[in-house]
Parts: structure tokens; C-alpha cells; sequence
């Protein structure tokens, strides 16, 4: 987790936008982000240029080019037209000006740059860039952030995504925005529980910052290396394997500079809301891992009608699930988190889309987690459903675990601890033969499906989880009282004995 001194360097950054007039948390996030766009730009070229030293060759693709000048496609004055070298685009560099100068460059010519990084494609990148506003004021602003931003650590991926963590809980601590970042290691274990492969279609209907996306290349360059010399695989991987979708267009961008970082250049990413009639996703995808907002209702008359048939609700809890359902093609697996209310809940439309996915997909696995998992944002208790759309049914039996501890602290502090059920979760999911002997006094276990029916589709782990009391033997009571009386005899005795000293 974020350590104490990046906080108070978060802090100060954060301060100095308040200080300037920027105080919409989401504004504050987004210009932070093209500031950390810029220099983790130009900290992967130096890794590559050293990469490229070490091996005698040259950087393949490189973001900028040594020795020449960068002239802005929209240029409009003479100055601009004559363009700016490109060297002076790079962090290093420009970090070093002059404070009045550092705010030029930057300004208009650096901040220009990563809005065009990629022109001459349509990319998501480049569409969503377009609208992009650099809203910082001034030079001492400028330099107080990019003085900030050069102390933290940007090559440590897991160190940024504790930075995109810390950030947002600040913003659900305002209290005017809802994003908040699902947890990078909650993230991790879904993608190692689903194994993305380089054959994927992978989606994210309610993306955020793109963290499921992101991770799920990491994991596919980790365990397939071999694919990142097929050249057709890599194209896929660039561009058709990953789709995401969002209403937030801030939010948007972000995730396309996070992915562009991954060297995803031209993923399928849209303003669009999931639910509505716009979406039309429908058996098109073969692994879905989200974490759908579930914090509200929505007008029904706006929801697509085909997702609707799955489950007659306006809670989007449901609607989420119905639509995953709706955009996997046959075989397509899913990981999404839900709240409880979903395992349990009885209303018709809850048990009509447990229904759903118990008779007519196959339910794999529910994985109850501890509600301390999502704070400090919410404290509300979650779990992951896991199921592969088949449409004619396969549920046989479906595994249950009972995570007890993740790795940090279940409080508002999230600090690191020893307990965590993680690695154990992801290998027992991947030995599942080994589970059909556990009992249901584990920790996980296997439910047969006539069970579930019969229970009218309650997924809850506490519904089928066996108890163990162990039985407590209490001294008898009439030696508690005997000893009670004794404690009093001797207070009194001391009592009068005290009074006595004073007395004398």
C-alpha cells in the first residue's frame, strides 16, 4: 500500500491546485494525470534507450524523435508552425527551465503534443484527447507540481496504481464525485482467476481508469511472451482485444493514457452508457471482468429493452449483470463484482437473474469478500460472481469460498498484514478437484445446484457454510458469587483501614 511519505507528497500537490483555484476533485485528477502522462512518457523512452545501449540497436517506434522538431498539426501562428525540438518535449528536459519558460513549453507545446500523440489514426486515444484542457494558471503553479510529481517513483507501476488509489479516495472523501478505484490487487486475483489469453475479446462496460483492462495486458504479456512475436496477435492486442466503456469522459481519458502506457495504442473505448438503447454489444466478447457501479436506480425508460427481458429492474446492480450476460458470445466467460444484496436479495427481478445465471449459464464460483475491502471508499460487503455464458445451462454445482482477510487491514487505514486468503483463492479456484472432499466447515466448498433451487437461488456463502461451536465450559455460579464476595470483604477492609489512618 501507499506509504505515509507519498501521501504527504499527493498532499502537497493536491494543495497547490486548491491554492490555485482548481478545487474540483475530478479537474485536480485530470490535470495531475496529463502532468503523469508526460513524464512517464519520457521515462519509458530513457528505459528503452538504455534497453537499446545495452543491446547496440536502436528504439523501435519511438515516441520522440532525437533530432527533430515536432510541428503541431493545428499550428495557426508562425512561431508554431516553425515547430519545437522535440527533445524539449521530454521531461527531463523542460523540468529543468526556467519556471516562466517551463509554463510555455508546456503549455503550448508539450501539453499539445500528447493530444496528438498517434494523429494520424482515429484511435480512442486521440478522440477522447481532443477535448483535453491544460487548466493550470501559472508558472509558479507549474513548477510546484512538476517539482512534486519528479520526487514520486513512476517506473513502479504498482506504486502509481497506490497513487490512482490514494488519489481517488480523496475524491470520495469530498463527497461530489462517485468514482472510486477498485483495489489493484483484487484486480490482480480477478484476472489471475479468468487467465486472459491473447485470443480475447476483453470488455469493461464501466471501465474507470481502465484498471481491469490494464491488468489483464500485464497478465497476458507475463504468461504469453510467446505472443508478443506474432504479429497478428500483437495487432489484436493493440486494438480489437480491449473494449471499455464509461459515462465519464474524464475518466475516459485517463484510462487511454493508461493503456497507451501499456502500449495499447488503438483500443475500442466509447462514451457510452452500458445500459442504454446506444449499446448495442451482444454476444461479442469472450471475458468480461468489471466492477459495475451499483450505488442507485435508473429510470427504466432509458434502459436497453433486451437487457430489461433478463431482469424487469431500474437497480443497476442487476442491469450490470443482465447486460454481461447479453454481450458474451457462447462460451464467454465473467468475473463481476456485486454487493451482497445481490446473492441474497428477494425481490422478483434479484431471484430472476440468479435464475438466470444458475439454470440458464453455468455459475462457476462465489467468492464472498470482507467488507472492509473497498474502504476507505465504501464499507459495504462484496462478492465476485464467476460464470460462463452457455445459454442452454451447465450448473452442476458451484464453489464457494469465504475470504476472511486480503492482505491489509479491514479499516479505513487499509494498512499491510500478514493474513491474506489471495494466493489461496486463485489456486484452489485452479485445482477444483482437489475441493470436492472439503466440508462445508472450511473455509470454501462445493454447493450442488438442486440445493441452490431449493434455497429459491440465495448465493449467499452463509446460507450453506456449516458453523463449528465448540462447546465453553463456565465455572459454576455460585463460585463466581463466593469470589465476588471475597473481592468485597477485602475492599471493605481496606476501606475502613484507609479510614482509620485518617481518622488517627
Amino acid at each position: 500500500m501507499i506509504t505515509g511519505e507519498i501521501k504527504n507528497k499527493i498532499d502537497q500537490i493536491w494543495d497547490t491546485f486548491f491554492v490555485a483555484g482548481i478545487t474540483n476533485p475530478i479537474t485536480v485528477l485530470e490535470q495531475m494525470t496529463y502532468i503523469f502522462f508526460m513524464k512517464m512518457l519520457d521515462d519509458k523512452q530513457l528505459q528503452e534507450e538504455e534497453n537499446a545501449r545495452d543491446w547496440d540497436c536502436e528504439v523501435e517506434n519511438p515516441t520522440f524523435l532525437n533530432g527533430q522538431l515536432w510541428v503541431n498539426p493545428e499550428a495557426v501562428s508562425d512561431e508554431e508552425r516553425a515547430g519545437v525540438p522535440y527533445e524539449n518535449l521530454r521531461w527531463h528536459v523542460f523540468k529543468n527551465f526556467g519556471a516562466d519558460n517551463m509554463f510555455k513549453v508546456v503549455r503550448q507545446s508539450v501539453f499539445e503534443f500528447i493530444k496528438h500523440i498517434g494523429t494520424g489514426e482515429e484511435s480512442a486515444y486521440s478522440r477522447y484527447m481532443k477535448s483535453a484542457i491544460f487548466l493550470i494558471p501559472n508558472a509558479r503553479t507549474l513548477a510546484k507540481v512538476v517539482d512534486g510529481v519528479d520526487s514520486l517513483d513512476m517506473n513502479n507501476r504498482d506504486a502509481m496504481g497506490d497513487v490512482y488509489e490514494y488519489i481517488l479516495g480523496k475524491m470520495a472523501a469530498s463527497g461530489t464525485n462517485g468514482q472510486f478505484r477498485t483495489p489493484r490487487h483484487i484486480i490482480r486475483m480477478i484476472v489471475e482467476l479468468m487467465e486472459p489469453t491473447p485470443q480475447d475479446y476483453i470488455c469493461d462496460p464501466a471501465m474507470g481508469s481502465a484498471g481491469f483492462l490494464v491488468e489483464a495486458v500485464k497478465y497476458i504479456k507475463e504468461k504469453h511472451a510467446t505472443a508478443m512475436y506474432v504479429s497478428e496477435e500483437v495487432q489484436h492486442m493493440k486494438t480489437s482485444m480491449i473494449n471499455g466503456y464509461d459515462t465519464d469522459q474524464t475518466m475516459l481519458r485517463i484510462g487511454a493514457m493508461n493503456l497507451l502506457l501499456h502500449d495499447i495504442t488503438a483500443p475500442e473505448l466509447a462514451w457510452r452508457d452500458s445500459l442504454s438503447e446506444q449499446n448495442e454489444d451482444q454476444s461479442c466478447y469472450t471475458l468480461v471482468m468489471a466492477n459495475p457501479p451499483f450505488a442507485g436506480s435508473l429510470d427504466k425508460g432509458n434502459v436497453n429493452k433486451r437487457i430489461l427481458s433478463y431482469a424487469n429492474t431500474s437497480k443497476t446492480e442487476l442491469l450490470f449483470l443482465a447486460q454481461f450476460v447479453r454481450s458474451l458470445e457462447i462460451g464467454g466467460r465473467c468475473a463481476s463484482i456485486v454487493p451482497d444484496g445481490v446473492l441474497f436479495g428477494t425481490s422478483k427481478a434479484h431471484v430472476a437473474i440468479r435464475k438466470e445465471i444458475v439454470d440458464n449459464q453455468q455459475l462457476r464460483a462465489v467468492i464472498s469478500m470482507p467488507s472492509g475491502v473497498f474502504k476507505p471508499y465504501a464499507g459495504v460487503s462484496t462478492a465476485v460472481l464467476i460464470f460462463t455464458k452457455t445459454n442452454c445451462g451447465g450448473t452442476d454445482r458451484v464453489w464457494f469460498y469465504d475470504m476472511r482477510a486480503d492482505g491489509f487491514s479491514l479499516d479505513d487505514k487499509r494498512a499491510a498484514i500478514n493474513d491474506n486468503d489471495i494466493p489461496d483463492i486463485v489456486e484452489r479456484f485452479h485445482n477444483l478437484a482437489a475441493e470436492e472432499q472439503r466440508t462445508r466447515k472450511e473455509q470454501s466448498f462445493f454447493v450442488p445446484v438442486d440445493e441452490i433451487r431449493q434455497n429459491d437461488y440465495d448465493l449467499s456463502i452463509n446460507k450453506y457454510k456449516e458453523i463449528e461451536r465448540k462447546r465453553v465450559e463456565y465455572e459454576p455460579v455460585k463460585d463466581i458469587l463466593a469470589r465476588l464476595e471475597q473481592n468485597e470483604a477485602e475492599y471493605a477492609k481496606g476501606y475502613e483501614e484507609l479510614r482509620s489512618m485518617l481518622e488517627e
